[in-house]
Order: C-alpha cells, then sequence, then structure tokens
C-alpha cells in the first residue's frame, strides 16, 4: 500500500477512515477534508522530538496555513499555542474560546484597531514588526495600566532555498527589523525604554517549504550571536528564542523530507554549542509550524468535467475547481500530486493537464497529471492540500468556496459549510 495515502477492501481512497467516494456524494465537490489523525501525529511529532531532548519548547501552529474555528479547538487539544497573523484570524480564535495566554499575534501591519483587540483580549505574546507598530501599542497603552508581553521580530540575513514568494529572512525583505543596519538594536533600546512592554523574545522566520535543516542552523548562528552582543552591551538575554516554521512537506515524490524529530535535533544541538560557546543560557526554543502541520493531511476531492484533446497537444481535463480554491499553482508554480478516488492504485495511462473551471488561461492544478483513463463524473483528490489552499481562497468568478470536513476513525463532521449563491451577494447593495 502505498504510504502516502490509504485504501479500504473495495480499492477506493480513503481519509481518516472514510471513503473518499462517500464524502463527495455526501458533501458535494469540490471539497477540502482533513485526515484529523495526521494532524494530531505531526504536531505530536514535533511535541516529542522537544521532550526527548529535555528542552523547553513550545509549538505554535501557524494558523494562517489554514485557519478555522474547529482546527484551534484541535490545537487546544493537543495543548499547543498558535499564531494569528490578523483580527480576523485573532477573532476566529476568539470565537474558538482558544486560550490568549497561548496566541501570538504576528503580522507587518498590524491596525491600531487590531492591537487594540490584542492588548484587550489579553493575548499572550504581540510579535512587533516594526516602528510603527511599537508606536501605535506605545498609543493603546499610554492611558492604561496594562503590560504587554511583545518578542521582536528580526531579519538575520538569510535566503532559504525555496521560492523567492516564501523567502522572508534576507535583508531585501518586508517583514522585521533588520539586524546588520542596527534597526534591531534601535527596536530592542525604544521597547525597553517603556515600561509596559515587556520583552520576552526575538523572532525570526527565514521562509517556506524549507526541505533542509542548514538554513535553520545559520538562522541559530546568526540569532545566538546577536544574542550574544546584546547580552555584553545591555546585559540583556532573551527568555525566549523563536525560530520560526517553513518546515517542508511532500507534494511530489521529487520532495525529500526530513521527519521533525531531525530538524529539531538538528535545531537544539546547534543551540546548545552557541550557548556553551557564547556562556549564555539556553532560551525556551519556539517554532511555528504551519504547512508541515495541516498541509500532507489535507486533500482536495473534485469532480471530472469537460476534457479537450487536440492531436500532439497534452489533453485537458478539467475540474469543478481549480485556483479559487487552490491558487498556489498560478500564484507560484506549486506542483502536486493526483489520484482517481474510486482506484488510486490503477496504472496511470495517461498524462494529462489537470485544469481548473475558472476564466484563466494560468489555472492549471497539475501541469502534467498521470491518470488512468478517466470520464465525466470521476472524482479525483489532488493530494497534499492542506495548506494555504482554502485560506487563500477566494470568490473569483463569483464562484462559492467549498466546504471543509474533518475525518477521524471512520467518521466524517463538515466544519466549514459550502458557500451558497446567496452569500456571494449578501454583502453587495443596490445602486
Amino acid at each position: 500500500m502505498n504510504n502516502y495515502y490509504q485504501t479500504n477492501n473495495q480499492g477506493h481512497l480513503i481519509i481518516g477512515g472514510v471513503d473518499a467516494l462517500e464524502l463527495a456524494k455526501n458533501y458535494g465537490t469540490p471539497l477540502v477534508v482533513y485526515d484529523v489523525a495526521q494532524i494530531r501525529q505531526q504536531f505530536q511529532a514535533f511535541q516529542q522530538a522537544f521532550t526527548n531532548l529535555k528542552v523547553n519548547s513550545v509549538i505554535s501552529y501557524a494558523s494562517k496555513a489554514f485557519s478555522a474555528i474547529a482546527m484551534y479547538q484541535l490545537i487546544n487539544q493537543l495543548k499547543g499555542h498558535i499564531d494569528v497573523v490578523s483580527g480576523g484570524e485573532l477573532y476566529t480564535a476568539l470565537k474558538a474560546n482558544f486560550p490568549t495566554d497561548r496566541i501570538s499575534f504576528h503580522g507587518n501591519n498590524k491596525t491600531k484597531e487590531e492591537l487594540a483587540l490584542a492588548v484587550e483580549n489579553q493575548v499572550g505574546v504581540i510579535i512587533l514588526d516594526n516602528f510603527h507598530e511599537i508606536e501605535l501599542l506605545e498609543q493603546i497603552l499610554n492611558n492604561t495600566s496594562k503590560r504587554v508581553s511583545v518578542m521582536l521580530r528580526v531579519t538575520p540575513g538569510i535566503t532559504a532555498h525555496t521560492h523567492q514568494y516564501v523567502q522572508t529572512g534576507q535583508e531585501d525583505s518586508k517583514f522585521g527589523f533588520d539586524i546588520s543596519s542596527g534597526q534591531a538594536e534601535q527596536a530592542l533600546l525604544k521597547v525597553q525604554a517603556n515600561k509596559q512592554l515587556k520583552l520576552i523574545g526575538i523572532h525570526a522566520h527565514i521562509g517556506s517549504q524549507i526541505l533542509a535543516v542548514g538554513g535553520f542552523k545559520l538562522e541559530v548562528k546568526k540569532l545566538m550571536h546577536l544574542i550574544r552582543e546584546w547580552a555584553q552591551k545591555y546585559a540583556y538575554q532573551p527568555q525566549i528564542l523563536n525560530l520560526g516554521g517553513g518546515f517542508g512537506i511532500r507534494y511530489t515524490a521529487q520532495d525529500q523530507v526530513l521527519a521533525p524529530d531531525i530538524f529539531i535535533k538538528e535545531i537544539v544541538q546547534t543551540m546548545r554549542a552557541y550557548a556553551q560557546k557564547y556562556h549564555l543560557e539556553l532560551p525556551e526554543i519556539w517554532i511555528e509550524p504551519g504547512r508541515s502541520i495541516v498541509g500532507q493531511a489535507g486533500y482536495s476531492l473534485y469532480t471530472i468535467g469537460s476534457s479537450k484533446t487536440v492531436p500532439g497537444i497534452m489533453p485537458y481535463i478539467t475540474v469543478d475547481g481549480g485556483m479559487g480554491d487552490n491558487i498556489r499553482p498560478a500564484l507560484y508554480q506549486a506542483e502536486y500530486e493526483t489520484v482517481l478516488v474510486r482506484c488510486p492504485q490503477a496504472e496511470p495511462k495517461q498524462v494529462v493537464h489537470l485544469a481548473g473551471r475558472y476564466c484563466e488561461s494560468g489555472d492549471i492544478l497539475i501541469k502534467q497529471a498521470s491518470l488512468p483513463q478517466v470520464e465525466a463524473g470521476d472524482v479525483v483528490a489532488v493530494l497534499a492540500t492542506g495548506a494555504y489552499g482554502y485560506s487563500m481562497a477566494s470568490n473569483y468568478n463569483r464562484v462559492p468556496r467549498p466546504a471543509v470536513v474533518f475525518a477521524e476513525a471512520g467518521h466524517a463532521q463538515e466544519v466549514i459549510r459550502r458557500e451558497t449563491y446567496a452569500d456571494l451577494v449578501s454583502h453587495d447593495c443596490f445602486y
């Protein structure tokens, strides 16, 4: 059996113990389905990796990968933290009754209203990205007696080996306080000068879909060097070092993925070595996996509709979804694999363009999809779509967004309802 997906005794794809054909029949397509057990296992694998190394740590789910009330409830069950990047994500977490002391608030352009919402609800830590945010937060706190825990997001000058759209650690980035120019040091002094701001840590993030540990080791080296400088000059050492996320997953057979324990072991060993070298206390280590928690646990189910065959040209097979529910292939050429739900282990007989239904030539989900012979009405599953698919979904062409289902132990539960045509016009006003 393929270790990337499972089948039942009828040979059908199953997700969380539920027949995917039945899921498509009961909830319609396009449909996003999460195997909840996979999410639990991956989150706990990160937790266990730190436990085995006897290091104080926090696993904070980067919820921009997939944000929903049910997802926050699941992370709460796992005793994890979450990070949010907008007032909307924060509001969703509040509606899920997620403990606010385990929420980190990210973002490179938080509004005054969003920061006020975070302060009002006693969010655990606000991660400051720029001087403007420091000023806004000071204005909010000015007429209160409140004290807020903050971290500084710094830019370590590291370019991760990934797509340029998801690199974030290089100096030429919209994110964070640059280290080499002295911005980070200026931010440190500004925050320390305000008694209502409690600086508990330093944060950095070097990119996404990272498949090698070298970038993380270099990140640790640069941050530990920074900590030594600040300890010597200002007698300040952060209690927390937040290394961000970016751990890669398997999208296609070409992706060679490292297990969480390998990443964590290398990170911890590197940090311990520099702590010893610089005579520093080992800080608590925080990481922010998002894609690596939900990515491979997600499946997108589509029904095949039209097809087009032109002699000498790769055939087109079109499904009832596309860039409206997964823009990643169009946005930065993300690659996926697909299987026929009724027989995922069938031998491929053709290579086709798996196209979407949207009115854009670039709406191709998979440029070269290997499939058996299929026909209109067949259901296919695109694998590993759990991260940044639904969360980046749109109503382009006025197409409703799909439903989302959690499947676990043979039971399926709808956690986001399919949008209706009425939903599409619910905010429209007559002229």
